[in-house]
């Protein structure tokens, strides 16, 4: 597009109606106001970027626009006109498409079957899936959408999964298309793909609504961006006339560190060491293949990868939760787990091994149990806290009062039930429990998945201060930015593999993207 044409869509876009108004929009659940008097403009064929806090109100928001919640008040204007949405098929019929952060495709079916699904014309399957490739090759055309529409869905990367349910709204000829936390599990060669085809659809006239925690996505790709806070809309800026940390301290309230400041690593003695270590599956699937590395005290290692890698896997048998079927892990040069000497999570935990699980409701808490009860889960038979036949409730409760003011964790309420807690809090919840025991080895797994950009902040800093304090922590996150900023040393792991190693001084996004996807020249997959 020529400058000369930017100008045109310019005029044009202040000529023309909003392509979406959100008038004063009102949604409560229960005693929770999620949206209060919200409203905003969106031009047509631009880019707007939705950003907020967890809890901000932006997803709801957008689930009311997407037909899934209704508004308990206010009005929705597409295109200038008043439109009632009660579904999400109204939505459709209205425009309007969305892709979610967790894809809603059938892995079994063809790329085809999976675009049809749903709006399947005329009597004949047969009939509808010829028409649909037609106007498929159109629109791949059009939008530079290319993919083989006759592969099964589960064999495609997750890239071009992606790309699937883009085609499937621009199917049912959505001109507002929006997009929730779409990068969360795409690698940076990946994310930029995606931005392309982005601003090509806007090039072409398709409204795109952006939801994400990244603010650097939003000041790369965005025209405009509406910040939330407290379910409320606190700023409208045009993207070209603000800054990264404008936004961060509108959504936060308050002025926010966006980069990780920590000194240069002074690593000591090896503290974990894991030799040629493999696992299978129930299924009998090998999920890690000849994993070796070491992490010393005083550093942090980085393990880098697209979600679904091994990752997940590995930090299982460090932490004892999944058998070793190969291979051999050592903790302070002596052996910890082996296939012929296993040992449980709880044995791992008494030998100096913190663990900070991915999934913090499913495996890091009970969602049931007041906050004190959950501050001690793993160290619940500790005689500082039982008697034997009773818990020493007393000590239960000044423990979980003085990890809650260590940890800023909020409300400052050991009796509040776990669950009632924002998902930041229940974060700094577990890693209070975990960071408090001060272990020698500390295994986190996504720490900031999530996660407010203000507890993230706090996080980081925390996980650089066990290492300070000569702690060793094998860091795993998808979040490629958060690796760089915190590790010493960054593994990749691909297909159960470890397939890189670079110092983070050396890294670079590109080169660690294409190890991600397995791409990375051989000179580059090994360097210190």
């Amino acid at each position: 597009m020529t400058p000369s044409d930017r100008r045109v869509d310019g005029l044009r876009n202040a000529i023309d109606p909003p392509a979406v108004e959100l008038i004063n929009i009102n949604k409560r659940f229960g005693s929770v106001q999620a949206n209060r008097n919200v409203s905003l403009s969106i031009a047509p064929a631009t880019i707007h970027g939705i950003v907020g806090e967890n809890g901000a109100g932006k997803s709801t928001l957008m689930s009311i626009l997407f037909g899934f919640y209704q508004a308990n008040s206010g009005e929705i204007r597409v295109n200038g006109k008043t439109t009632r949405i009660r579904t999400t098929e109204e939505a459709i019929r209205a425009g309007i498409g969305m892709v979610h952060q967790h894809f809603m495709l059938v892995d079994s079916f063809t790329v085809l079957e999976n675009v049809v699904l749903g709006a399947e014309s005329g009597r004949l399957l047969k009939e509808s899936l010829s028409t649909a490739r037609q106007t498929l090759d159109l629109l791949e055309s059009k939008y530079g959408l290319e993919v083989n529409v006759d592969t099964l869905v589960g064999d495609l990367p997750v890239g071009l999964q992606q790309r699937v349910e883009i085609l499937k709204a621009l199917y049912r000829e959505a001109q507002i298309l929006i997009l929730d936390e779409p990068t969360g599990v795409l690698t940076p060669q990946e994310s930029e793909q995606l931005f392309n085809i982005l601003l090509g659809l806007r090039d072409r006239g398709v409204t795109v609504i952006l939801i994400t925690h990244k603010l650097r996505e939003i000041m790369a790709i965005t025209d405009t961006v509406t910040v939330m806070r407290g379910g409320e809309v606190v700023a409208h800026r045009t993207t070209s006339q603000t800054s990264e940390p404008e936004l961060a301290e509108l959504m936060v309230g308050r002025k926010v560190l966006l980069r990780v400041e920590k000194g240069i690593s002074q690593p000591g003695s090896v503290v974990l060491d894991v030799r040629e270590v493999e696992t299978i599956d129930q299924r009998g699937v090998k999920r890690l293949h000849n994993v070796s590395f070491n992490v010393r005290s005083g550093e942090i290692v980085g393990i880098a990868g697209v979600s679904g890698n091994g990752q997940s896997e590995l930090l299982e048998v460090l932490a004892g939760i999944r058998t070793v079927t190969a291979g051999r892990i050592s903790l302070n040069g002596k052996p910890l787990i082996d296939q012929f000497n296993p040992r449980d999570a709880g044995q791992v935990r008494g030998l100096g091994v913190g663990h900070v699980p991915e999934d913090r409701l499913r495996m890091g808490l009970v969602r049931s149990f007041e906050a004190m009860e959950s501050s001690i889960l793993g160290i619940h038979s500790d005689r500082r806290f039982n008697a034997m036949v009773f818990m020493k409730l007393d000590a239960v409760l000044e423990n979980c009062r003085h990890k809650m003011e260590a940890f800023d964790v909020r409300p400052r309420n050991p009796h509040l039930v776990t669950v009632n807690f924002s998902g930041g809090n229940q974060q700094k919840l577990v890693l209070a429990r975990e960071m408090d025991e001060k272990p020698g080895l500390l295994l986190v797994g996504q720490p900031t998945r999530g996660v407010d950009i203000g507890a993230i902040e706090f996080i980081h800093k925390e996980i650089v201060a066990m290492r300070d304090a000569g702690r060793a922590v094998l860091l795993v996150s998808v979040e490629l930015e958060e690796i760089m900023s915190l590790a010493d040393r960054i593994l990749v792991m691909f297909d159960g593999h470890i397939v890189g190693e670079v110092t983070a001084s050396h890294a670079s996004e590109q080169e660690l993207g294409l190890m991600m996807a397995n791409a990375a020249t051989p000179a580059s997959a090994i360097r210190s």
